[in-house]
């Protein structure tokens, strides 16, 4: 097994399916471990490229692996999947891993250190958090709706309930239906809170998470988001790549050498798209207060485009934008040229 240049893991939680080639492309290795097999098999074997699919458990692996002397590369799952033969099992998966990995132009996922890890954690967690605080929001709404009673939109009303409840009247079971959702409803509300105190304190320590709260309309969540998710940008070759990367550029269907761009392709992590367009609005509502070469292309763009479009420019913009001071270690310039859209 000398000779194995490139070897490919099939993941799972238990069971872990190995696939290694020489460098002519030629099958030398094929094992099926255990967790802990693995781990043991590659602390004491030759340093190689190993290659596995980006998914919940690949991060962890990768930086367990490289600590023993390997070159570990993570591929997207739907890079691998055209590689994939026949009568699919997990040997066939790591075999396929392998060849997608030898393609010479396959983009690779930089492995998440395990502070980005946490962060990106933290951040489910509080979506997860949000989610169910409008869930439990929109459940009294519907419940006093039935009642004939009709709330303004908004979570400002549901902190007074309690006021309310008392100006109508109700049947008694449904009132401390009521009371459990709004209890319920104040605990989502006070964890929110507390991880948005442990958001601000590690933006507080992090260099990269200042200098992208210098980006005008971006806030403490989407900069600790592209601070976890981006990194140091480098992985990307440039500021193009990464909008392409979540899905701000237009999508492409060109053929017979006449270009035809539509919309954007919503490509990526839909969060921080999602994250980035509401920068862009909030930008946009206070544009009569800004000033400088992105609020004078703003407004020019606006002259000639619906707002809905130029939302999704600026996001594309400030996602250059955001990738441009990762990799350069600086901080906005409201004076400075803006990246090209």
């Amino acid at each position: 097994m000398d000779d194995v240049t490139l070897v490919g893991i099939d993941l799972g939680k238990h069971s872990f399916h190995l696939h290694g080639q020489d460098a002519k492309g030629k099958a030398v290795v094929r094992k099926k471990l255990s967790r802990k097999q693995l781990i043991e098999f590659f602390a004491t074997f030759h340093a190689c490229t190993v290659i596995m699919e980006a998914c919940a458990g690949s991060h962890h692996m990768a930086r367990k692996l490289a600590a023993f002397g390997h070159t570990v590369k993570l591929i997207s799952p739907q890079f691998v999947r055209p590689f994939v033969k026949s009568n699919k099992n997990d040997f066939v998966d790591a075999e396929a891993i392998c060849e997608a990995a030898s393609r010479p132009a396959m983009r690779f996922v930089t492995p998440k250190t395990e502070s980005q890890q946490t962060l990106s954690a933290l951040h489910r967690v509080r979506d997860s958090l949000v989610r169910d605080r409008t869930k439990t929001s929109d459940q009294m709404h519907g419940f006093l709706l039935e009642f004939g009673i009709s709330l303004p939109v908004g979570h400002a009303v549901i902190k007074r309930l309690p006021a309310v409840l008392a100006e109508h009247p109700l049947p008694p079971r449904l009132v401390t239906i009521l009371e459990r959702l709004h209890a319920h409803f104040k605990y989502l509300s006070e964890q929110i809170g507390a991880i948005d105190k442990d958001i601000a304190v590690q933006l507080a320590e992090d260099d990269l998470g200042q200098r992208l709260l210098s980006i005008p309309g971006v806030g403490p969540i989407t900069a600790s988001v592209l601070a976890a998710e981006m990194g140091d940008g480098k992985q990307y070759g440039c500021s193009r790549d990464f909008a392409a990367s979540v899905g701000l550029v237009p999508r492409q269907y060109s053929t017979g050498g006449k270009a035809n761009l539509l919309g954007i392709s919503k490509r990526g992590d839909k969060n921080i798209r999602r994250l980035l367009v509401q920068c862009a609005r909030a930008y946009m509502q206070r544009l009569d207060r800004q000033c400088g070469r992105l609020a004078d292309w703003v407004r020019a763009m606006l002259t000639r485009r619906h707002s809905n479009v130029v939302a999704c420019a600026l996001a594309n913009k400030l996602a250059r934008t955001a990738w441009a001071l990762a990799t350069r270690n600086t901080r906005f310039d409201a004076g400075a040229r803006a990246m090209p859209a």
